[in-house]
């Protein structure tokens, strides 16, 4: 096997495979082997008749797909291999040259992992802001508490703005009931927006036992193609009306939402968290910060398979994260009125920005020889298996992780390592 190397442009690599004649006819018996059955020719039976026989008959490329397969599967990883090549996408492959006695050439373009020039990733100037906390803060959270533990109570009288009318409903459109347009006993906070148009607004001033025609128009991008835009009447009865009830914040309400037997004392401990969170905040955009300047500083053209490769990855763990809701993917692009290409678009930018980091990130620890060791990875696995095995399946839980797992947990470690580096030289301003 001869082989030829050419670097193109956007890191594409091209390489141009030459195998003897003789090794070309051992992937030709080959193919044989694995189809005689499939050739009929008069004069013999099905899957008897020789090589030479059915190459006159059926013509000599009759055979040659899968001798190119053949040769194709055991050439190319060699030629990766000894070329220490590391291709982020399949290969376009093109023959040069075939047929019975001769060399066998074919050519093969493939995106590479990219080259990076790295900038400065040592000294690294940014600000870390932690933003102080004020007593206005420590009221928005009082007030959030007392929110939370609204007291909910039924009313005499009308439904005003505020309260939660609670409500039968069913939806018409050309006087035709349709999917999804009725509930009973459905709790409708009035104000809330909850309900297109001015639905809630229409059940101002209704009492309990009262019923009332509400007619509405359905937005145009709604989501339903046999409603977008569409007027509709809904025949609502009001069941009942409750009333909100904020409890009062004395003493009494901060034992009764806390651990804290008086208020001073649970103010004080919400600014304490609220301190340790602004802290929190300003260390990580303080790091982020650092981190996105030692990416600008480096210099790298990526390949798009690499940002569609990621993008596929963003798409995948959207689709998990519906599944874990109960929804499908198809169901989400429907509602939301988009599609795969529109969230490919959308998230283009933060998929080219996310392989930017990771290639930088692994181009620095391949310049400070940063690693990760068997220990570490061991270590790692078990910390995860700890927080989500069973205590009696431990080991077997972190034997599998460290098995299925290491160049994931590897590549945490080592992106640890090198943020930790990063941070480390950097310096605050």
């Amino acid at each position: 096997m001869n082989v030829k190397m050419e670097k193109l442009e956007k890191n594409v690599v091209k390489f141009e495979v030459t195998i003897g004649a003789d090794k070309f006819a051992e992937a030709v018996k080959k193919s044989y082997a694995k189809n005689a059955k499939k050739f009929n020719v008069p004069g013999f039976r099905k899957g008897k008749a020789p090589m030479n026989i059915i190459k006159q008959y059926y013509g000599e490329g009759a055979l040659y797909e899968d001798a190119i397969n053949y040769i194709y599967e055991t050439t190319y990883p060699e030629v990766l291999a000894e070329n220490n090549i590391n291709p982020v996408d399949y290969p376009s492959i093109d023959i040069v040259q075939i047929g019975e006695g001769k060399e066998f050439i074919y050519t093969a373009s493939v995106p590479v992992v990219p080259e990076v020039e790295l900038g400065a990733y040592k000294g690294i100037e940014a600000k870390k802001e932690v933003v102080e906390v004020t007593d206005e803060d420590v009221e928005n959270k009082l007030k959030e508490l007392q929110a939370q533990n609204t007291r909910v109570e039924v009313k005499e009288g009308a439904v005003e703005k505020g309260d939660i009318a609670v409500i039968d409903f069913k939806g018409y459109v050309d006087e035709v009931a349709f999917e999804g347009g009725e509930a009973k006993d459905y709790e409708l906070e009035i104000g809330s927006g909850s309900f297109i148009d001015n639905f809630e607004d229409q059940l101002v001033g209704l009492t309990a036992g009262e019923s009332k025609d509400v007619n509405v128009n359905f937005p145009e991008q709604y989501g339903k193609e046999d409603l977008n835009g569409k007027p509709a009447k809904f025949e609502v009865t009001v069941k009942s009306v409750k009333k909100k009830e904020l409890p009062e914040i004395t003493d009494e309400f901060a034992s009764e939402v806390s651990e804290f037997e008086t208020l001073e004392e649970l103010r004080n401990n919400i600014k304490e968290e609220l301190v340790k969170a602004n802290e929190l905040k300003a260390i990580n955009d303080y790091e982020m910060a650092v981190i996105e300047a030692v990416v600008a500083n480096a210099n790298v053209e990526i390949p798009d398979a690499m940002v569609n490769r990621e993008l596929d990855g963003m798409l995948q763990d959207l689709e998990n994260r519906l599944k874990y809701q109960g929804l499908d993917i198809e169901s989400y692009f429907k509602f939301t009125n988009t599609s795969e290409a529109d969230f490919r678009e959308q998230m283009k930018d933060i998929a080219t920005k996310n392989v930017k980091n990771e290639l930088v990130l692994s181009e620095i620890a391949k310049a400070e020889k940063i690693e990760a060791s068997e220990d570490e990875i061991r270590e790692k696995a078990t910390e995860i298996a700890s927080k989500y095995g069973e205590a009696e399946k431990l080991e077997e839980t972190v034997d599998r992780l460290v098995q299925v797992q290491r160049e994931y947990l590897g590549t945490q470690i080592v992106n640890e390592k090198i943020k930790n580096m990063i941070m480390e030289n950097s310096k605050t301003i």
